[in-house]
């Protein structure tokens, strides 16, 4: 069912700066308000609007601020999980994996992945074999093989050589994590839900020790509303102590941060996803190709800082990584010079008091705290399931909820009726029907003729640039260039060196004046500049055996 009156498959223009008025058309209780719009926010309101709840999302920032847009990009099984015994993590991640790339093919990929083996190193052949053969088991496809060292070398030019065995292939997905949220969140909005970025549940009230209702405040007007709800789910990941405390409840979060950096893939062109070991503490690290560019990543530290902040990579993290390239990659010469952008996200993990980040176990949690259901942790590739489990959780308290089918497919089909869609190449048919979904159609349809082409340095359509700004609540440029588009993480300068033509189109569709678009230039500029550039200040030479990773 709708629960609010004229609700369209598509956001507005801009997001409405009175969300009262936004919401005076719509239910007087929600069955379910979710606070979080990154992808497990996104995928509890999918699930519950499909099953004709009336619900209401709201994200303190931008969708997919958070963690949701600085991930590895990766759908993986947990290959890791097998060897910690943890066999019904993996089959549930390889069976979601292999989903997303049936259900999104040029959103969520297969992509080769080669650990390279070295005379004395750990794994060796044989025992990565075996692991692969339960991976590939679970997966009911057989991906791996092995390739001796004159492949391997051939297959990847630069890699060193030095007691090199050769390596094994085999295979996980990667996806660009943004636009997966948002492509879950138009699914969710045509079911019926209505989702608000910039807008923050401040806290509940309860009746009968139950929630009741929860207050809402506005992010752009200071404003604040009360909403009666019957349930609200606190979806916010590495932030989800901060609304737990405000009821008495004892912290279980544990943010960890993981930073990455990217590369053009003419200085180190990878065609695969590559794990290797990092020569100081032994870590494996992935070198990948991505979007066009080629990334390397990712660090794993304790991040406390939960303030409403970006995460930044520091010089330690920096050198760290470059450090593996020197390495790996010798006759590169890579140095920071070449690193076109940065990234660092901020991971949810659940504490359960180990030394190290990288101990802490990965999948999710639930607590019910009478009608306030929290969910942190997990895997941005079983985000499904999570929702499934939350929706279990909160049934108690949506005595009406339907049943509905659990493997109903998450993803509608592409349309590509458009006769636009038969000038563009294969791999750029495959992407914009992945990234857009039943959207495609339309965003075709509103391209001028000379948008059609690819941003220079990315993979992106300057024709996406203008359907994201018409479409998909864009308050800032930032939101535009680093989470709708990933043109700020692909071209140098965070695309600014593009900046007339980025104005020419969306200024007039976000409706700024002059002064409007001069100060968020401005305010993008210090963003990227501060956040997904370089780090400033002097150079580490010292790296901590914490830098692992997350993933």
């Amino acid at each position: 069912m709708k629960q609010c009156e004229n609700t369209s498959d598509l956001w507005d223009v801009r997001r409405s700066t009175n969300i009262a008025a936004r919401l005076s058309t719509c239910a007087q209780t929600w069955d379910l308000v979710i606070a979080g719009g990154g992808i497990t926010g996104a995928g509890i309101a999918r699930e519950a609007a499909r099953r004709g709840l009336r619900v209401l999302l709201v994200e303190r920032q931008d969708f997919a601020w958070g963690t949701s847009s600085r991930s590895s990009k990766m759908v993986h099984g947990g290959l890791r999980y097998i060897a910690q015994g943890d066999i019904k993590t993996t089959l549930h991640s390889v069976r979601e994996r292999e989903r997303l790339m049936r259900e999104a093919p040029g959103l969520v990929d297969q992509m080769p992945y080669i650990m390279p083996h070295y005379k004395g190193r750990f794994p060796g052949p044989k025992i990565f074999g075996l692991l692969l053969m339960v991976y590939d088991f679970l997966a009911g496809k057989r991906y791996r093989k092995f390739h001796n060292a004159t492949e391997l070398s051939k297959m990847l030019p630069g890699l060193a050589t030095e007691g090199l065995l050769g390596g094994t292939e085999f295979a996980d997905a990667v996806t660009d994590d943004s636009r997966l949220v948002m492509r879950v969140l138009h699914e969710a909005i045509r079911d019926g839900a209505e989702v608000i970025n910039y807008a923050a549940v401040a806290g509940v009230e309860r009746s009968d020790g139950k929630v009741s209702a929860v207050h809402i405040t506005d992010e752009l007007t200071g404003e604040r509303i009360t909403l009666s709800t019957n349930a609200v789910v606190n979806a916010t990941g590495a932030w989800a102590d901060v609304l737990r405390a405000q009821e008495g409840e004892q912290a279980q979060i544990r943010p960890a941060r993981g930073s990455h950096i990217v590369l053009s893939a003419e200085k180190l062109p990878v065609p695969v996803s590559l794990t290797v070991l990092h020569p100081q503490d032994q870590r494996p690290i992935f070198v990948y190709p991505w979007e066009g560019r080629t990334v390397v990543g990712t660090t794993d530290l304790d991040h406390p800082d939960t303030s409403n902040t970006e995460a930044t990579m520091t010089q330690q993290e920096l050198d760290y990584l470059l450090a593996l390239l020197a390495h790996q990659y010798p006759d590169a010469h890579i140095t920071s010079n070449d690193v076109i952008s940065s990234w660092a996200g901020v991971r949810p993990l659940v504490s359960s008091g180990a030394l190290n980040p990288s101990k802490e176990k990965r999948d999710h949690s639930i607590w019910d705290d009478q009608g306030l259901v929290t969910v942190s942790g997990g895997k941005l590739t079983t985000f499904r399931l999570i929702a499934l489990d939350v929706l279990n959780t909160a049934k108690a308290y949506l005595p009406d909820m339907p049943d509905q089918d659990d493997d109903a497919a998450v993803l509608a089909p592409a349309d590509t009726s458009h006769p636009r869609f038969s000038v563009l190449t294969p791999q750029q048919q495959r992407r914009l029907g992945g990234h857009y979904g039943s959207d495609l159609n339309q965003l075709l349809a509103e391209a001028e003729e000379n948008e059609l082409s690819e941003v220079p340095g990315s993979c992106a359509l300057w024709a996406e640039l203008r359907w994201a700004a018409a479409h998909e609540s864009v308050v800032h440029l930032d939101d535009l260039l680093l989470r709708r588009t990933r043109i700020g993480l692909l071209v140098e300068d965070g695309g600014m060196i593009f900046e007339d033509r980025i104005r020419a189109i969306c200024q007039p569709l976000l409706a700024w004046s002059d002064t409007q678009w001069q100060q968020e230039a401005l305010r993008y500029r210090e963003i990227w500049h501060q956040h997904y550039s370089l780090p400033v200040g002097e150079t580490s030479t010292t790296v901590q055996p914490a830098l692992v990773r997350t993933a």
